[in-house]
């Protein structure tokens, strides 16, 4: 069966260098014969074992009646939007690693392809290499998904984790992954959280049933956290993550929310470090389920990229049940009103401390002109307006989880 390629970067390669290393053996596993027909892309390959197949031109692939699958791996909204739908409408199957356009225009192509009676998988648009998007969609499909919650971004996991390991303060470690090729020239997507806020709707979206755009969701980064703050939440039993969670509530509506997070060092995610990632999964019938692995990645997204692919090709002449619906109104609960405690750090100004005890009856601890305490679970917006009216000169709140 012919595949075709819609750019042929980082990951578009490791997609065609794994199809055609592991041709045989995926015939030999999954009865289906793969072979690349056309890439596209803007850039020349001339020295590439596969430049004999590269074109500039999208209408090779698109009228090709041949090609029944095209993978998408260019990346951003447009003009892969563009591409994908009208691969779809022309009765093709698409494969995608692009989490924001899944996040972003997912319930467009979806009802495209539902249409067209062809598939739209996107296992590799959330964990790189980790299967989480067929585990919930299928072998999950039995439990009412309550709260998924995790580590979903290795950049940002690898800059706190040189933060609490080596004492490296944020600019050395955001630099130290920018020469390790972990962090992009322009980091802003991962370092301020929306690259794990794309991959936390779209889980959203495929547990609860609706789309979830990420322009709703509370979003946070980790470029304010300091060294101080880490090594405070160490003396306290937590380390640093920045956590993307979404949990269904009983009034209908869902919490989410992206947003540095203290979790206890006994906790399983305490131990996700470096570039790994990790998804916790609370279902009635199973209760909770952690996937773990490298959430990026040439070969390991490519890994996942080739399971759709294969996928596809098995089902070729019937389309998967499989995705969500449209948007629903009020869907997305206030994050102000979910319950939470925070970590508060703050200048030992004059009655800081007494202050700090008054309001919110817990213990302070004094420590080098600051006081640090953690507050008792309350809703966010309650803490928020007591902290605001103990006057105190804050210089740090971060949440606490109990993940």
């Amino acid at each position: 069966m012919y595949v075709a390629i819609i750019g042929f970067g980082v990951v578009g390669s490791g997609v065609g260098e794994v199809i055609k290393k592991n041709a045989g053996s995926i015939k030999e596993n999954s009865n289906v014969d793969l072979e690349l027909k056309h890439i596209l892309d803007i850039r020349d390959f001339q020295d590439s074992e596969f430049a004999n197949l590269m074109t500039k031109n999208f209408d090779d692939i698109l009228n090709d009646d041949e090609v029944k699958i095209v993978v998408e791996t260019m990346g951003g909204v447009n003009p892969a939007f563009d591409f994908v739908s009208k691969c779809l409408a022309k009765g093709k199957h698409v494969v995608t690693s692009n989490k924001e356009l899944v996040a972003k225009r997912g319930y467009e192509l979806l009802s495209i392809a539902r249409e067209h009676n062809v598939n739209f998988l996107f296992e590799a648009s959330v964990g790189g290499g980790i299967p989480i998007i067929r585990p919930i969609s299928r072998c999950l499909a039995g439990n009412r998904i309550s709260e998924i919650a995790g580590i979903l971004n290795g950049t940002t996991n690898f800059i706190l984790n040189k933060m609490i390991v080596d004492k490296m303060d944020f600019a050395d470690a955001l630099k130290l992954a920018q020469e390790k090729g972990y962090a992009e020239k322009d980091p802003t997507a991962d370092i301020e959280g929306h690259d794990a806020c794309r991959k936390i709707c779209i889980l959203a979206s495929l547990a609860f049933g609706s789309h979830v755009y990420p322009d709703g969701v509370y979003t946070e980064g980790i470029s304010k956290i300091t060294l101080d703050d880490v090594e405070c939440a160490s003396e306290l039993g937590y380390v640093i993550k920045l956590i993307a969670r979404t949990k269904m509530l009983d009034n209908g509506k869902i919490n989410i929310m992206v947003s540095p997070a203290l979790v206890s060092k006994s906790s399983i995610l305490a131990g996700v470090n470096g570039v790994f990632n990790a998804c916790l999964v609370r279902g009635d019938a199973t209760g909770d389920i952690l996937m773990y692995g490298k959430g990026a990645g040439k070969l390991a997204t490519a890994s996942a990229v080739v399971g759709d692919v294969i996928d596809c090709a098995s089902n070729c002449e019937k389309r998967k049940f499989f995705g969500w619906g449209d948007e629903k109104k009020d869907f997305i609960e206030d994050y102000l009103k979910a319950e939470t405690s925070l970590f508060i750090r703050a200048k030992a100004t004059e009655g800081a401390a007494e202050k700090a005890k008054a309001a919110f009856g817990c213990d302070v601890k004094e420590k080098n002109g600051e006081i640090v305490f953690i507050t008792d679970v309350k809703p966010e917006s309650e803490l928020r307006k007591k902290l605001e009216e103990t006057k105190l000169e804050t210089l740090s709140s971060i949440r606490v989880t109990d993940y």
